[in-house]
């Protein structure tokens, strides 16, 4: 099982391998295409860029693309657009299905508990020696995904994935995904041709996810979910319908009271921020300060001296939030501590 199957929280994008639509990244793609149908195919790629703005997209796309048309010199290839090909082709239906004997995928997997593994394994590295040390089984290439290289936790798994890049057999392509590059091992690094990624824009965030959910893309819940999405599709779709969404709801309540302050809510706000993970954390934080964001604008345009003091005050606060969010993350510390604080001077502002 891969590490984006449903989980029962909220809806999620499909699997990439089984994503036929790319939004925003024609660039990229354009890089990919020319280089295969130069004859002087990199023999590794490493696609940079935040966490769910289409990286694996690509990589797939780019994976089937080969699969699909092995000859880069064919007429096919040269007089092709995009890496696009049909839904229904063939070699689309085997990728998602994980039955293509050419295309090995590193990914996190289901551990003994049934429990999803927090890193990709050396044993599933290894498996690159006898995935690459055969003859490919449709004679064409052999296409390797390595989705994120970011888990590639232990020194003994990156160690087997840079040995087989030392010594690429030929017609061997790598695809490794990498929210953060620049964590990689330097030798890594080197031996691929890197590609990064920019954020997707508001409108290619809401038409991706509208796509992927089968939904309108002028849901008005997924349009401001994109507003704060910061380019990535993943997270737009749990803010607008998944667990991020009842985060945000829950403080934008809560904001709306002020400045009423109802303690118990606090209390349980900050007990739910300590539990779970999944961005709730960078959620409630982006919740406020949008909130404050709004405020500031209001008060910058309004004559009145009393609302530029209050201007002044919001903004104390806008600086307040962002110092103690950095210090939550850089030093981990409590996250209900911080709530308390945040309501705190929120509730001394609205009162002035």
């Amino acid at each position: 099982m891969s590490a984006r199957s449903e989980r029962d929280d909220g809806p999620e994008p499909p699997h990439p391998r089984r994503t036929s639509v790319l939004f925003g990244h024609a660039e990229a793609e354009q890089a990919l295409l020319e280089n295969f149908r130069s004859g002087c195919v990199a023999h590794a790629w490493l696609l940079g860029g935040a966490a769910g703005i289409g990286k694996a997209t690509l990589a797939y796309r780019m994976a089937r693309f080969v699969l699909a048309n092995p000859d880069p010199s064919s007429p096919a290839v040269q007089r092709a657009t995009t890496l696009a090909i049909d839904a229904d082709h063939p070699i689309a239906q085997r990728v998602a299905a994980q039955a293509h004997s050419d295309l090995l995928v590193l990914e996190r997997t289901l551990g003994d508990n049934d429990k999803l593994r927090t890193v990709i394994t050396v044993d599933e590295v290894r498996r690159t020696v006898s995935f690459f040390g055969s003859t490919a089984g449709e004679g064409g290439w052999r296409v390797c995904i390595v989705d994120s290289a970011d888990e590639l936790k232990y020194p003994e798994a990156s160690n087997a994935l840079l040995k087989v890049l030392e010594e690429p057999p030929a017609r061997s392509l790598f695809l490794i995904v990498s929210h953060a590059p620049g964590r990689l091992l330097a030798t890594i690094r080197s031996r691929c041709r890197r590609l990064m990624l920019r954020p997707l824009s508001e409108v290619d965030v809401v038409n991706a996810a509208a796509v992927a959910l089968g939904r309108d893309a002028g849901d008005p819940d997924l349009r401001a979910a994109a507003g704060s999405a910061e380019g990535s599709v993943a997270r737009a779709i749990a803010l607008a319908y998944g667990p991020l969404a009842q985060v945000r709801e829950r403080v934008l309540g809560m904001l709306n009271q002020l400045p009423t302050v109802d303690a118990q809510a606090l209390h349980s706000l900050g007990d739910s921020l300590e539990r779970t993970d999944e961005g709730a954390f960078e959620t409630f934080v982006e919740t406020v300060r949008n909130w404050l964001s709004a405020h500031l604008t209001t008060a910058a345009s309004a004559p009145d001296m009393a609302d530029r003091g209050r201007l002044a005050r919001v903004a104390e606060v806008w600086e307040k939030l962002n110092r103690a969010a950095q210090e939550v993350e850089v030093f981990n510390l409590e996250r209900k501590p911080m709530v308390f604080a945040v309501f705190g001077l929120l509730a001394e502002t609205a009162r002035r």
